[in-house]
């Protein structure tokens, strides 16, 4: 199988999934599907966050397993949360452009989100 695309290779814009297929009874789901935010992470980014859950948060671990210093295991993570910010930040601002949500909405989730964080 093919890696699924999280991203235009023209645009850069993120993608979204219209058709999902069953192999098993070949049943075809067509609809607009969002990806999960973790999704328009990129591969190295991924990684490092599966390796973070694998090490349960522990930076020590971190440091050890991909031989990287505190501080750039600090960086990273900052670098991937700032990501997945900015993420939700923008699917909000597409939600409110295809009236799935009007502003004031969009600010409140945005803000929530924020202070969740």
């Amino acid at each position: 199988m093919v890696e699924l695309l999280t991203h235009c290779p023209i645009c850069e814009q993120t993608l979204t999934v219209q058709k999902l297929h069953c192999e098993s009874c070949h049943t075809i789901i067509e609809n607009n599907f969002s990806l999960s935010r973790l999704m328009t992470l990129s591969k190295e980014q991924l990684h490092f966050v599966e390796t973070f859950l694998l090490c349960r948060g522990n930076i020590k671990e971190m440091e050890k397993k991909l031989q990287i210093s505190y501080p750039t295991v600090r960086n990273r993570l900052d670098a991937i949360v700032e990501s997945l910010a900015d993420t939700h930040t923008h699917d909000v601002l597409t939600d409110i452009q295809n009236k799935k949500i009007d502003a004031d909405e969009g600010i409140e989730q945005i803000r929530t989100w924020k202070e969740e964080k």
